[in-house]
Formats: structure tokens, sequence, C-alpha cells
């Protein structure tokens, strides 16, 4: 993407975030994606291209079909998803400014709870990496709270402040009301309370949801978002890191368990790419797939200075009435789990103005993955 930014989010949609749909996925992701067009204020016919993650299940072509799309120019998938999910609003931005298409219609809809659950054991190797998995360490719980660990030893937190930062995303989520945990916040003794998965790190109130469900987005280019007018939401930024030897979730394998290399870079490479700072976000959504992720990303973008992450967290500057406000929706944790899109959707609604939980005055938002970032404006 050249500096400037030449594209905009112009719909956005969503299913019900349910535990059992009762649906299949093509369903739920073509509700979701003919919410986004109608949302754009566009017709099948506008969109020419089609964008999601390599895990997801969703054919291309069986999508064109289920919503009638006349000629798709332009294809691509992200790899995995999940903490690099914005790569997806890369490649639209990429093919639209290269002009190979003008309205990317970004997808992911699964049925993580009632099928395929991410969150069960898995004990075949499946890469060069997964030697692991014949030591035990076969859940995505385990793979976190052996990998987070150091960091949050360095910063000299414990289960108990992430069990405040738990309390923080569940009293945005009771205020929303798409969110699973809608009307249901907690406290600190609620979530102490809850049973140990990966002690000492994570209890069950740290783990995100599992969720039926379906999110999309119309990205356009900026010059026919503006022309329509209807509320333009500007992509100012959007960028990836993988520096050698990190991965998506083995990161344990890093010589350095402390420093975030990924997240300090693609922050780096956002500041750069915005002309922008830290200070000047008003919102941020965090990939929480569990509550041990949010202070890497944290502090990795340089919402607080290094090592004052805990400080924050114990200050409550990440929930209602904090400083810095993350995940208003309630994130993965209290609103759903759709593999991160579903926050990127509430930084939508942030610079639109209609969250639940609506930020007053918020016109800069960031969308912070570890290895993924991205950077909305509102006009």
């Amino acid at each position: 993407m050249s500096a400037a930014g030449q594209t905009a989010i112009t719909g956005i949609g969503q299913t019900a975030y349910t535990k059992e749909s009762g649906r299949t996925v093509m369903s739920l992701c073509a509700e979701a994606s003919a919410q986004a067009i109608a949302d754009a204020g566009l017709e099948p016919g506008d969109i020419d291209g089609l964008v999601s993650f390599t895990m997801d299940t969703n054919s291309d072509h069986d999508l064109q079909t289920a919503l009638g799309l006349p000629m798709v120019r332009y294809t691509a998938k992200a790899p995995f998803g999940g903490e690099g999910a914005y790569a997806t609003f890369q490649l639209a931005a990429a093919a639209i400014e290269s002009g190979q298409a003008n309205n990317v219609l970004i997808f992911r809809a699964f049925n993580e709870r009632s099928e395929s659950r991410f969150g069960q054991p898995s004990y075949n190797a499946g890469s060069m990496r997964g030697f692991h998995k014949s030591l035990g360490l076969v859940t995505p719980g385990q793979v976190y709270a052996l990998w987070h660990k150091p960091f949050l030893d360095a910063r000299g937190m414990t289960n108990e402040d992430l069990g405040l930062l738990v309390v923080q995303m569940r009293a945005w989520a009771a205020n929303n009301p798409a969110a699973w945990f809608y009307g249901r916040p907690i406290t600190l003794e609620d979530h102490q309370r809850s049973r140990w998965i990966v002690e000492p790190v994570l209890r069950l109130y740290d783990f995100c949801q599992e969720t039926d469900g379906g999110v999309a987005f119309v990205v356009s280019r900026l010059d026919k978002a503006r022309a329509s007018g209807r509320p333009v939401v500007r992509v100012l930024g959007v960028q990836q890191c993988w520096p050698l030897g990190e991965t998506m979730m083995y990161n344990y394998y890093k010589q350095d368990l402390v420093f975030p290399e990924d997240t300090v870079r693609v922050a780096e490479a956002l500041w750069e790419q915005t002309g922008l700072s830290p200070a000047e976000i008003d919102v941020s959504t965090i990939y929480d797939n569990f509550s041990s992720s949010i202070p890497i990303s944290y502090e990795g973008y340089g919402l607080c200075g290094r090592g004052e992450v805990g400080d924050a967290i114990r200050a409550g500057e990440l929930g209602p009435g904090g400083s810095t406000p993350v995940n208003t929706n309630g994130g993965l944790i209290g609103e759903a789990y759709l593999h991160g899109l579903n926050n990127a959707a509430e930084c939508v609604r942030q610079m639109r103005g209609t969250s639940p939980n609506q930020i007053a005055e918020a016109k800069i938002a960031l969308c912070a993955g570890r290895q993924c970032g991205m950077v909305l404006a509102r006009e």
C-alpha cells in the first residue's frame, strides 16, 4: 500500500454469534457477505474480488454462486488467520490500488463450536515445528501459556493481573447486544474461581469463545467511497511482519521469548506508513484468543511504555473509562471468536460512531494482531 492509502471499508456484515447455529457454514458466510454488500450500498454485480484465509473452508466459487456475483476478477488467501487476520485487508488494498479490482469482499465463517473446535487436542505434527506434540503439548492453550509465560514473568504479571484484564473485556461485552456475554459482567473473584486450564497461566475465563457465525467486509476505492455519500472509513495503513524463525503459534522456539519482535516491527512499519504515533490512537482492538495475548501487543504497538503494561491493566486503562480503550466489543473473549475479524468490525463501528460502547470523538482506530496490524480513520 502507498503511504496515503487509497482504500476504504464501505460495508460490514455479521451473523448472530451462537454456539450451535444449526446451519451450513456457507449459509453463514453468504448471510454476512450479503449484509456487507448491502451495507456498502452496492449490488452483487459491483463485487469483483474475494479474499479470505487459507483456513477458511468456504469455496470462492460457491460463495460467488450463492451471492450471484456476475464476474470475479481477483481472488486471494491470507496465510492462516488469527493474529495475521488483517493481512486480508492488505490483499484487498493491493488489488484495488493496482487496478485489479474495485470492490473486494473479505469473508470468514465457520461453525467453530458445533463442528470443528480449534481448541481441542491435535496430535498430528503437521509441520517441521510440530514435534512437541509427541511430548504432550497438543492444545492451543498449552502452546500459548508456555510461550507467553516468559513475557508475563518479565513484566511481573500473574494470572490475577490477567483476571483484571478479563474483567475489563467482559465489562465492554456486557453492554454489547451482539456479544455472547451481553449483560454478564464478572468480578475478579469470579475469574479467580474459574478452573485452571493451563496452570499457572490460563484459567477458563482467560480463553476466547468458540463461536458459530460469519463476518464480512467490503473494501472499495477511496474516491468511489467518497462519491457515494455514505460513511467512509479510510484504511490508512496495513502491515505484516514475519521475522525469520517466527511462526503463527509455536514461538517458544525463539531465542528471546520476552521481546515480541514481530509485533514491534509491524508497529514500526505501521507508524512509518501512516505518519501517526501510538499517542494518536483513540481506540484499539487487540487479538485476544487468550487474555495473555493482549499485554504483548498492547506494549508491542507502543500503547504504553516498555514494562508498563501491568500497571496499565491494574489501573483499568483498557476498560470502560480508561485512557486507552481496547476491545470495546468485548473482544474474542467477550463477544465472539471469528478469527479476529469481528474485532475489525468493531473498529469500523467506532469510526462510524455506531458502536454500543462508542468512544466519544474517536477518529483513529488500531486493529492489532501480533503479526499484522491496520489503522483506520473516520472521515
